[in-house]
């Protein structure tokens, strides 16, 4: 199973362009999504406009190394390690979900672009990358979805409560967790059957709601988060901390009790 492109079994009944135009479709569906969410929002418009405020107020004028320094230093730390959740499990759910979807995504699209021709060998890598990614977001999304939750981890509310801002995180353990059912089934390789095509279904389904509810999940937040990232340490490095007050340097007040509990309540 994971050394096997599910792809190109299901290129024997499915033709291949179509599963390449269902690729590109949900690409699409990410981009229209992402700019009606920008023109609704006005989050990136609030964006500018604020990092424009931001630099009347600036103590130093960076040049282009320090700016580049600064913008480096954001995409290895802040971006690429997730640095401000600090250490712990949060992040290492985080990086666990992040980067096995980006595995699992870029396996998609390689196997369905490259390897889905009945006359091509899939190098064994990619259905490895694939299945691994799948297994990955799964147990990154999960760990999430049942521990890390503020609302579950700090408000008491139940693990099955599910708000609108759930949709990207239960899409995606979705769509890789029934990619990988469908993929072991598919597998086995049996005559008559059809549970492989349920599967399939749903795998069809959850992709469909992960890239086409862009607009009304958190889908759209992968793209602000690094922008919001850079702007706040280029305002650090400039001294104009976007309006922001300076850090105060002042002891602490509250004694050792303070101490006693680790802090999530957020």
């Amino acid at each position: 199973m994971i050394t096997t492109n599910p792809f190109s079994i299901l290129a024997e009944t499915v033709p291949p362009i179509l599963m390449q135009w269902f690729v590109i479709t949900m690409a699409i569906l990410v981009i229209v999504g992402t700019l009606v969410d920008i023109i609704h929002k006005k989050n990136v418009k609030y964006f500018f406009e604020n990092a424009k405020k931001a630099k009347l107020s600036a103590t130093k004028t960076l040049n282009t190394t320090e700016r580049i320094s600064v913008i480096s230093k954001t995409i290895v730390s802040d971006i690429a390690t997730t640095s401000e959740l600090g250490v712990g499990q949060r992040r290492a759910a985080h990086l666990l979900g992040m980067y096995g979807t980006i595995i699992f995504w870029i396996g998609s699209v390689i196997m369905i672009f490259c390897y889905v021709d009945p006359s091509s060998n899939t190098p064994s890598v990619w259905p490895m990358v694939w299945h691994m990614g799948a297994i990955m977001t799964v147990l990154g999304g999960s760990w999430f979805w049942f521990f890390l939750r503020v609302d579950v981890y700090s408000e008491a509310q139940p693990w099955y409560r599910i708000i609108k801002a759930d949709l990207f995180v239960l899409a995606l353990i979705a769509s890789s967790l029934f990619g990988l059912i469908w993929s072991f089934l598919q597998s086995l390789n049996l005559s008559d059957r059809w549970d492989d095509k349920v599967f399939l279904v749903f795998y069809i389904v959850s992709n469909l709601v992960l890239f086409g509810g862009v607009y009304w999940s958190k889908f759209a937040h992968m793209f602000y988060k690094p922008g919001a990232a850079i702007q706040k340490n280029l305002a650090e490095a400039d001294g104009s901390r976007d309006n922001l007050p300076p850090p105060a340097d002042a002891p602490e007040q509250f004694g050792p009790g303070i101490k006693r509990e680790e802090p999530k309540h957020y």
